[in-house]
């Protein structure tokens, strides 16, 4: 039975260095993800004036709850998203002038929700070329707090970062969402919130933060489940069976809820406390099915719907589209180009069973890594398959192709 080692999650490394940052005193976080977006946080921090201590299997950030500790810098923010959309927010509670850019591909992605929603708490911050996308300064002189009105209908993310950074406002933060995407995000970051001392109440669509600050802690970061999405869909494709230790019944991560899908289109599932096994039956089958909360893990479902025995049709993914590419469209175009039958709508893929035994064909990217781990899973089943870009796995899992083929000689 394989097991594979699954890297730290992404969102969990982010978000604990985000909270070491702002905590009082010293956090060890254990096993981080060591990647292209989580060094750029951590370089990001570093710019703003942090110590950020790193070693293979641990990293520690000495906490300052003032803020910066330099009152000038300039942060390149990469691809990294959350790394564009959290240090700002960040260097906003602190006493300085600090000026945030990023990659082409993270210009491109939106950000004046968020940046409206800080404007409306007094922040000065302007966006130096297209409103609402990078590069932006922020010159800042601490956040007093209140009330604030937010639209988190394309990103979580714009949430996360408000409810993070209301410890660290005066009086506190009441934020009240209009709409919200990718929820179980937003629960990753309340329950780790809890972990570094504060405790954040929701009433519906009412989020309250007190003020008070972090506390330093150890924390360990749990493995990927969004990564781990595409070993348990190898799984499910290929007959076989796949165990991920270290995520199970008590996983903070939404993404978890991929291996429910697996279970729905014919696989064997079982999750437990120490971790998570899937097993192929030999047998898929279509289903319709909305995956607005999961919506990291469409590309994964899209890229082996082929294989099932009816249309697999996945809804409410609208978000998808202002990721590091439009997914949904990349996802077609690339079962278009192995003579797969799709179509798209604003919110949603339908795919068509049946793939022809053409081999050779080159997926294209669009410099996404989740695209590129997405259609490995495809070529399992399909011979020959290439990409025009496979490094840019490095934003989440740079081994991820050794680790892929290593999983393949064991099936």
């Amino acid at each position: 039975m394989p097991v594979v080692d699954i890297p730290g999650s992404k969102s969990i490394t982010a978000r604990a260095l985000f909270l070491a940052a702002a905590a009082d005193g010293v956090t060890t976080l254990v096993r981080p993800l060591r990647s292209d977006d989580t060094e750029g946080f951590a370089e990001g921090l570093v710019r703003l004036g942090y110590r950020v201590g790193r070693t293979p299997d641990a990293w520690q950030v000495d906490g300052r709850p003032q803020g910066p500790a330099v009152p000038d810098a300039d942060v390149y923010c990469r691809d990294g998203a959350t790394t564009a959309r959290f240090l700002p927010t960040l260097a906003a509670a602190g006493h300085g002038t600090y000026r945030f850019d990023a990659s082409p591909q993270m210009r491109r992605r939106p950000l004046l929700p968020l940046t409206r929603a800080l404007r409306d708490l007094g922040v000065d911050l302007r966006h130096e070329e297209a409103e609402g996308h990078h590069p932006l300064t922020v010159v800042a002189a601490g956040v007093e707090g209140g009330e604030v009105t937010l639209d988190a209908g394309q990103s979580s993310q714009y949430l996360t970062a408000l409810l993070l950074l209301g410890p660290l406002t005066r009086t506190g933060l009441r934020i009240t969402v209009t709409d919200l995407v990718s929820v179980p995000y937003v629960e990753i970051t309340i329950a780790m919130m809890l972990a570094f001392g504060v405790e954040v109440r929701r009433d519906g669509n009412v989020f309250v933060v007190p003020p008070g600050g972090y506390r330093a802690t150890t924390y360990a970061i749990e493995p990927d489940a969004s990564t781990a999405s595409y070993f348990f869909a190898a799984a499910a494709v290929t007959g076989g069976e796949v165990t991920v230790p270290g995520l199970g019944t008590g996983s903070l991560q939404g993404d978890l809820g991929f291996v429910d899908v697996l279970r729905r289109i014919g696989a064997e599932v079982s999750v437990r406390a120490d971790g998570t096994t899937v097993r192929g039956t030999g047998r898929l089958h279509g289903l319709t099915i909305a995956m607005r909360d999961i919506s990291d893990t469409m590309p994964t479902l899209a890229a082996i719907a082929p294989f099932a025995s009816g249309p697999v049709r996945i809804e409410d993914v609208a978000n998808t589209r202002v990721k590091e590419c439009d997914r949904l469209e990349a996802c077609a175009e690339n079962l278009r180009r192995l003579g797969v039958a799709v179509e798209t709508g604003p919110d949603w893929i339908e795919v068509r069973p049946g793939l022809p035994a053409a081999s050779g064909t080159q997926i294209t990217s669009y410099g996404d890594h989740r695209i590129v781990m997405s259609f490995a899973v495809t070529g399992l089943r399909v011979p020959g398959i290439s990409f025009d870009d496979p490094g840019c796995v490095r934003k989440t899992f740079p081994g991820f192709h050794e680790e892929f083929g290593a999983l393949r000689a064991r099936l």
